[in-house]
């Protein structure tokens, strides 16, 4: 499994340990990813994902997933959450011709 956030795209960072002596040895920043399982009001169903937690705060913060998929632009999303976007766009949109009819 990835350790790379399906939403923002976060992942590993390197860096120094550096002793009190300053002897420097290479270690990783690792991001806080977790499981989550976010309600799709457009496919009428869950969607589980591998989000980091800053992920998760931000598609909470814009509404939920669908509305966080569908206002950010196709070039700042990794290509899983493109895959995703695509799904709930063409949901919407059969629900919308289906409507007008």
């Amino acid at each position: 499994m990835s350790r790379r956030c399906q939403i923002t795209g976060k992942g590993v960072l390197s860096g120094n340990n550096v002793s009190h002596a300053n002897n420097k040895t290479r270690r990783r920043f690792l991001p806080n990813m977790q499981e989550s399982s976010m309600l799709s009001d457009i496919l009428g169903s869950s969607v589980t994902m591998r989000l980091s937690t800053r992920g998760i705060r931000t598609v909470e913060h814009n509404g939920g997933i669908d509305a966080f998929l569908l206002s950010t632009p196709n070039r700042k999303l990794p290509p899983e959450a493109m895959t995703l976007k695509r799904r709930i766009i063409k949901a919407r949109d059969k629900k919308a011709a289906s409507a007008a009819v």
